[in-house]
């Protein structure tokens, strides 16, 4: 029997009768070394539904008794050193995200092709080899990244018609010789991944995928070299362009390849056949291009982190952050648009402030580490938007008077505007706050951010902050929509070219080489909120989140 004591979220979750877990950091690889390996009650939580175990070096392989936890929807055990994982994963038959990156697999267990409700397969940074035949039985996945492995070939069944809903495959870092002809089977893929790999040649097939919008194949030696010159110019339409072309030279050879009639007459039936299908459905998924990317904690260094302070719990206590990338807010009226956006949220969904509140800063002039804090309003101090640095008393005070000015002029009996927010913190011993590196305020909420990391037309990354009474599942909530409505505004400024700034060439992060910055992509970068003694509260965003909104947006973890 474990010593509870040792595990205290363990044994939180039992009493809370909780579904969700998370385990990570250094305090929890001390226990897991000392004690041999995780507390084995964690096995007993039947109903968990989300389980994280990360970066833990001293956590090497997990015991069979995982096979018990069968509500688990989300298993992550990244930044681990796993060696193997346990055949029993198959028990797990409500499985829909496994997320095994970073860790020291050569193999995985043949067993992981039984789970039937699996959409997300992340196990990147491995040393795996091959994957397992039969991840066609895995019939809902959606993304599958094996990036960063040892793989030579892919199997031949991945590019199975059965997988209809499959959107993402990621299998770039890897030794990759060839790509299967049979890539076309997969309907409904738009983001092809094969960056760094030994691919020689790209199969003319690739452009019969109907919903194809990224593709990446740079760090290939490829023989056609003036493909290989459009591959690392990012200019993935014309790539499919110029393969379509060499399927129709290759129709009037008549050629004949793997079994497949490439015949001119029998060909360009089904090729008309799929292009109408594909302009027929252009309309319905105008929504489902939008596509955001979540850079993951354990993929992106330096870490954002912001601290909570204990505070902050009896007048606001709830928060979540995020930073993004790709948010093109310089031409036309693109800002404004996104301030208009902001605000129709606040009404709305965020119940004029009440429930939630959003903030949104320019990364560039944010000065990290942050702290979400809670202070005297005479203490408070903050250069507020559009005005000289004042306290929070000072500031109330102000906008109680032009509240009253602003009444008597209209003569009206409520008032309006930042003037009706208020009444929130009447009465409150403390006023939230988010404060910077240097101790400067960026952030009174429900009140006002600061003038000193006003967003502008410039700003090319954003953080943004979330808080709320209320819930941090209403956060969650806000943000998620808030994310939506972003990818919807970038898109149409996309489409719409409103004087697109003459400084935008190349591609953000490099990491995501194959995205352009003409593209309409977001990149969101995970932010973790912890504790005062470092424990974590939340990251954001995680693979649960979206969850309401996911049939709008292709999501790339």
């Amino acid at each position: 029997m474990d010593d509870m004591g040792k595990w205290p979220e363990v044994d939180k979750a039992a009493t809370g009768k909780r579904r969700e877990l998370v385990l990570q950091g250094p305090s929890v690889d001390k226990r897991i070394s000392s004690d041999g390996g995780l507390s084995s009650a964690i096995y007993s939580l039947t109903l968990l539904n989300y389980l994280e175990v990360s970066q833990c070096p001293s956590l090497t392989e997990i015991h069979e008794d995982i096979q018990h936890l069968t509500n688990l929807q989300s298993l992550i055990l990244c930044r681990n050193k796993l060696a193997s994982i346990p055949n029993v994963v198959d028990k797990l038959k409500c499985l829909k995200v496994l997320d095994l990156s970073v860790n020291n697999l050569r193999v995985l267990p043949q067993e992981i092709t039984e789970l039937r409700e699996l959409n997300t397969l992340n196990v990147s940074c491995n040393n795996l080899e091959v994957l397992p035949e039969g991840l066609s039985q895995c019939t809902r996945l959606s993304t599958i990244n094996i990036s960063k492995n040892r793989i030579t070939s892919l199997p031949s069944d991945l590019f199975s018609e059965r997988l209809d809903l499959l959107s993402a495959l990621v299998a770039s870092d890897n030794s990759i010789e060839q790509l299967s002809r049979d890539i076309h089977k997969l309907a409904a893929l738009k983001v092809l991944d094969l960056s760094n790999n030994k691919l020689n040649e790209i199969p003319f097939d690739l452009s019969d995928c109907p919903k194809l919008k990224e593709i990446n194949f740079k760090g290939n030696k490829l023989n056609d070299k003036r493909l290989e010159k459009m591959v690392n110019g990012c200019q993935t339409k014309s790539i499919l362009d110029y393969l379509r072309g060499k399927g129709r030279q290759a129709e009037d050879a008549g050629e004949v390849d793997g079994g497949r009639n490439t015949d001119k007459g029998k060909r360009q039936q089904p090729r008309k056949k799929k292009e109408k299908v594909a302009a027929e459905q252009d309309e319905v998924e105008e929504l489902n291009k939008m596509v955001v990317r979540v850079l993951q904690v354990s993929d992106t260094s330096p870490t954002l982190m912001v601290k909570v302070s204990a505070k902050v719990k009896d007048v606001r206590p709830y928060l979540v952050c995020c930073v993004i990338r790709g948010m093109n807010l310089k031409p036309g009226n693109a800002l404004k648009r996104f301030l208009m956006a902001q605000t129709k949220l606040h009404e709305d969904l965020c119940g004029r402030r009440t429930v939630a509140t959003i903030a949104s800063h320019d990364m560039q002039l944010v000065k990290a580490p942050l702290v979400y804090d809670a202070k005297p309003p005479t203490q408070l101090k903050i250069v507020p938007l559009g005005r000289k640095e004042m306290t929070a008393v000072e500031l109330i005070r102000h906008l109680q008077m032009e509240a009253d000015e602003l009444r008597k002029q209209k003569k009206r009996q409520n008032v309006t505007g930042l003037h009706k927010y208020l009444q929130i913190l009447q009465g409150k011993e403390f006023y939230p706050c988010l404060v910077d590196a240097e101790g400067h305020v960026i952030s009174f909420p429900p009140i006002t951010n600061s003038d000193k990391t006003k967003i502008k037309k410039t700003t090319k990354e954003l953080l943004l902050e979330v808080t709320s009474a209320t819930s941090l599942q209403t956060c969650k909530d806000v943000m998620d929509a808030l994310i939506v409505k972003m990818a919807e505004l970038n898109k149409f400024t996309t489409e719409h070219q409103e004087e697109v700034d003459s400084d935008g060439e190349g591609c953000h992060a490099q990491e995501l080489a194959s995205i352009c910055e003409t593209s309409s992509e977001l990149i969101i970068q995970q932010v973790r909120t912890v504790d005062q003694d470092g424990n974590l509260k939340v990251v954001y965003p995680s693979k649960t989140d979206f969850s309401k909104v996911v049939s709008n947006l292709t999501i790339i973890w």
